[in-house]
C-alpha cells in the first residue's frame, strides 16, 4: 500500500457523504453501492477532510485529543490509505 504523503489533501469521493445514521445515530459513509459505517476515529478523521493535508489533520487531532504525533500519523495514514483502497475518499 503506497504512503500517503504529508501534503496530500483527502476529501470525500464523488458520490459519497458522510452523515449520521438517523436509525441508529452511527456516523456513516453512504455511497451509491452502500453504506460503510464508521468508528469515532474514522468520524474525527473524515469530518477533517475538508481542504486540509494530511499533516493539518494529525496535527488537528493531536492538540485535540492530546495523543502522540508520530502514532497518530500512523493511524491517520493507514485509516485514508484504506479508505482510498475502497474507493471512498480522494487525495489532491
Amino acid at each position: 500500500m503506497p504512503k500517503i504523503a504529508d501534503a496530500a489533501q483527502p476529501r470525500l469521493a464523488k458520490g459519497v457523504r458522510l452523515q449520521n445514521d438517523s436509525a441508529t445515530g452511527k456516523s456513516v459513509l453512504l455511497f451509491p453501492e452502500g453504506i460503510v459505517e464508521l468508528n469515532d476515529t474514522a468520524h474525527e478523521i473524515l469530518a477533517r477532510c475538508d481542504g486540509r493535508t494530511l499533516i493539518e489533520i494529525v496535527q488537528t487531532l493531536a492538540e485535540e485529543y492530546d495523543a502522540d504525533l508520530a502514532a497518530l500519523a500512523a493511524d491517520v495514514r493507514e485509516t485514508l490509505a484504506d479508505l482510498q483502497q475502497r474507493k471512498l475518499i480522494e487525495l489532491t
